[in-house]
C-alpha cells in the first residue's frame, strides 16, 4: 500500500500515477474516508476519556444516579462509534488498497503493452542453413516431451519432460545457483554497473509452494480470478511464483539493518491458471499451467532499493548472454509494470523456431509498498524503523529458458548442442 500521509500530501499527484497506469481509484472518496476514520477516532479518544473520569469519580464512594446514567450513555456512545469506526476503516482499507504504486521518472507512460520501449537488443541469432522447428516438434521428435499422456492424466496445458531435457534443467539451476553464489561476479556486475551496494552473494532457498491468504493478500501478489489456485478445502493458495512465498518470509518482522540486503534465490514449482489465454502458446512448454521458477527475492533499505533493482536486471542480462542467447532489454511502461511496481524491466528472448521475441525475464522493484502491508521492517543502526525496499526478478523461468536453448541450439539432424556455460554441468557433453 501507500503511505496515507503521502497521499493526503500529494493527491493530484497519486491520482494521476493511477491514471497513468489505468487504473481507476477515487482518491477524493478515500481521502474522505481517512478524514471520518480520523475524526471518529478522536470522538472515541474523548468518550473514554470522559468514561476514565466518569470512573475515577466514583471511586471510594456511592455513586450518584447522574453518575450511573452518564457512565451507562458513555459506554453506549463508545459502543456505537466503534461499529461506525468498523465500517469505516473497512471502506477506507479496502480504497486505499486499490490505489496502485507511484511509478518513477523513467518510467515511460503508456496505456497498453504496445507502449513499452525496447532499449536495446543484445547478442546476435545463430546462423541456420537449414529449416528451423520450434521447440516443440523438436522435443517431441525425440520423445523428450509428451503433452498428450500428460493432458489425458491432467488436463490441457500440462507436460511430460523426459530424458536429457530433464537433465539439462537440472543443469540450468546448478549452473545459476554457483553464478548467484560466486561474490567476485556480483562484484563484477555491481562495478560494470557503477552501482554502490554490498557484494553479498544470493541464499539459495526451497520455499513453501502453499501459503495463506492473509499473507497473499499482504504481498499484493494474489491474483484470485485470472491467476491463482486455491485448495479448496484449506486456506491456502498455490504459489503462482517463487517470489510470492519469498517476499512474505518476514511478514510481521523487523529485520536490523546489519543483515540487510538479504538475496535469496528460491527455486519452486509454481501454478498459474492462465485465464483468459486460451489459444495462446498452446503448442511448446512456453505457457502451462505447472513450471519450474528460479527467482531472485532482496530485501533492502531504501537507499540501496533501485540500485539493487539494476543489480537483478544485470544479473538477468548476464545469465541470458552467458546462453549467447539474442534478447531484447525492454523497460516496461506504466500500464504494464503492476500495481505493487514502481519499475519494471522484462528480457525477451528470440525464438528462431517462431521467429519472435518472447518475454522470458522480469524484474520488479516495488519500493515500500509492498513492505507496508506484510509489515516487514528494518531496525537502522540509530534505533529508528522503517519499512525495507524489495525487489524481485526471474533467474529462469525454467521452461521458457529450455525452449530459447532448444530453438537457438538446434541441429540440423534435430539434437541440440548444449551452451557452453553448461558443458561441465552435463559431464561435458556436446548434445543432448
Amino acid at each position: 500500500m501507500l503511505d496515507i500521509q503521502f497521499i493526503r500530501d500529494n493527491p493530484e499527484l497519486v491520482d494521476e500515477k493511477a491514471k497513468q497506469k489505468s487504473v481507476e481509484v477515487d482518491i477524493s472518496k478515500l481521502l474522505e474516508l481517512d478524514t471520518q476514520r480520523r475524526q471518529t477516532l478522536r470522538d472515541i479518544e474523548a468518550l473514554r476519556a470522559e468514561r476514565n473520569t466518569i470512573a475515577d469519580s466514583m471511586k471510594g464512594g456511592n455513586p450518584s444516579d447522574e453518575q450511573i446514567a452518564r457512565g451507562k450513555e458513555v459506554k453506549d456512545k463508545i459502543n456505537q462509534a466503534e461499529i461506525v469506526l468498523g465500517l469505516i476503516q473497512d471502506a477506507y482499507t479496502q480504497l486505499l488498497k486499490q490505489v496502485p504504486n507511484v511509478s518513477l521518472e523513467h518510467v515511460p507512460i503508456g496505456h497498453s503493452e504496445e507502449e513499452n520501449v525496447v532499449v536495446r537488443t543484445v547478442g546476435e541469432q545463430h546462423p541456420y542453413d537449414y529449416e528451423v522447428k520450434p521447440h516443440w516438434e523438436l522435443l517431441k521428435d525425440k520423445d523428450m516431451m509428451d503433452k498428450e499422456r500428460a493432458a489425458k492424466i491432467a488436463g490441457s496445458r500440462f507436460v511430460y519432460l523426459k530424458g536429457d531435457i530433464v537433465r539439462l534443467q537440472f543443469a540450468l539451476i546448478q549452473f545459476v545457483m554457483d553464478t548467484l553464489g560466486n561474490q567476485e561476479v556480483i562484484q563484477k556486475l555491481i562495478d560494470e554497473n557503477g552501482l554502490h551496494i554490498s557484494a553479498k552473494p544470493f541464499l539459495p532457498v526451497l520455499p513453501p509452494a502453499m501459503l495463506r491468504t492473509e499473507p497473499y493478500i499482504a504481498s499484493a501478489r494474489l491474483n484470485a480470478e485470472e491467476v491463482t489456485y486455491k485448495l479448496e478445502n484449506d486456506d491456502l493458495w498455490l504459489n503462482a511464483s517463487a517470489e510470492h512465498t519469498l517476499c512474505t518470509m518476514y511478514w510481521n518482522e523487523t529485520l536490523p539493518e546489519a543483515d540487510l540486503p538479504i538475496r535469496y534465490l528460491g527455486y519452486s514449482p509454481s501454478f498459474r491458471r492462465e485465464a483468459g489465454t486460451y489459444g495462446k502458446d498452446t503448442e511448446g512448454i512456453i505457457r502451462v499451467h505447472q513450471f519450474d521458477k528460479l527467482e531472485m527475492e532482496v530485501f533492502s533499505t531504501a537507499e540501496t532499493g533501485l540500485d539493487e533493482h539494476r543489480l537483478l536486471i544485470a544479473i538477468q542480462e548476464y545469465l541470458v548472454q552467458q546462453l549467447k542467447i539474442q534478447y531484447q532489454f525492454v523497460q516496461k511502461c506504466t500500464f504494464d509494470i503492476g500495481k505493487p511496481n514502481a519499475s519494471g524491466v522484462d528480457l525477451n528472448c528470440w525464438f528462431p523456431g517462431q521467429k519472435r521475441y518472447i518475454e522470458t525475464h522480469t524484474a520488479d522493484y516495488m519500493t515500500d509498498y509492498q513492505a507496508r502491508d506484510l509489515n516487514t521492517k528494518v531496525r537502522k543502526q540509530d534505533g529508528s524503523t522503517e519499512l525495507v525496499h524489495t525487489n524481485d526478478a526471474t533467474a529462469f523461468a525454467l521452461g521458457r529458458i529450455l525452449a530459447a536453448i532448444v530453438e537457438n541450439y538446434q541441429d540440423r539432424d534435430g539434437s541440440i548442442w548444449v551452451p557452453e556455460a553448461l558443458k561441465s554441468y552435463l559431464g561435458g557433453r556436446e548434445k543432448i
